[in-house]
């Protein structure tokens, strides 16, 4: 069972310092180990994608752990983007704006021959981890979605290596137009100039630093509250006199949090 503090601020840091306790918690619950167990037991034995498809158990396990659940009855569109050949820019999962269909299918590439000559499938360890990580963000984002974003970010920003990256992924694009105030209407502008604003934001690079990330995540944090956190039912933000409308923020201590540098 997941915990909250009443603020995405303080539960974020709580989840940053003690995500290993966390984890260990979450593989422990009864539902969720046996289906670590199921699917440690039986994916081995998936041969092909419609294999894979069709036992819906460890298929929805999958597609839980890539954070796809809301997918996972999708059969016929999965099939094709599992079929998709990744070598191929107009095939229809490379053609996809969600970059998660991509990775869902390298990650279980050994399903397609063309696939599986050029990428090495994840471990079964690889793929009960995110199971883990992402059932309890989803958790989590029950009760504080910024805690869930928080928490997603801090796991997948090493792997982003342009502004495409963060594109290409709603819930890092979400945190990085929330820290840098991008409006909503900049998904309208075309995606190379989207790509420059966002790099004249934040350097790419400081994505692989954990420190520079988690300062990143600090600042997110705070503007989250401040935005979508009300005092009346925060006690955090009470403490930072935030009104009940959740949109002035009056306190010193909360100013400089929400204008912390990502870079320290």
């Amino acid at each position: 069972m997941s915990i909250y503090f009443g603020s995405t601020f303080a539960t974020y840091n709580y989840y940053d310092k003690n995500a290993a306790k966390a984890l260990t918690t979450k593989a422990a619950e009864p539902a969720v180990k046996n289906d670590i167990a199921y699917f440690k037991a039986n994916i081995g034995k998936v041969k092909s994608v419609d294999d894979f498809v069709n036992n819906y158990r460890l298929f929805n396990f999958a597609m839980t752990a890539y954070g796809l659940s809301d997918m996972a009855h999708a059969k016929a569109y999965m099939k094709k983007v599992l079929n998709s050949d990744l070598s191929d820019k107009t095939s229809f999962a490379m053609k996809l704006t969600d970059s998660k269909f991509v990775t869902f299918a390298k990650a279980f590439s050994n399903l397609n021959p063309t696939n599986s000559l050029l990428y090495t499938p994840a471990t079964t360890d690889q793929v009960t981890n995110n199971y883990l990580a992402q059932s309890l963000e989803a958790e989590l984002g029950q009760q504080d979605q910024g805690v869930q974003l928080a928490l997603y970010f801090r796991r997948n920003a090493a792997s982003v290596t342009s502004a495409y990256g963060l594109l290409g992924d709603a819930a890092l694009y979400k945190v990085v137009s929330t820290v840098f105030n991008l409006p909503d209407s900049m998904g309208k502008v075309d995606v190379t100039q989207q790509k420059k604003i966002i790099d004249s934001k934040l350097n790419i690079k400081d994505l692989q630093d954990p420190v520079k990330v988690n300062h990143l995540l600090q600042r997110f944090s705070a503007v989250w509250d401040a935005t979508n956190n009300t005092a009346s039912n925060n006690p955090v933000l009470a403490l930072f006199n935030i009104d009940s409308s959740g949109s002035t923020v009056s306190s010193s201590v909360s100013s400089s949090l929400i204008n912390l540098k990502y870079g320290g």
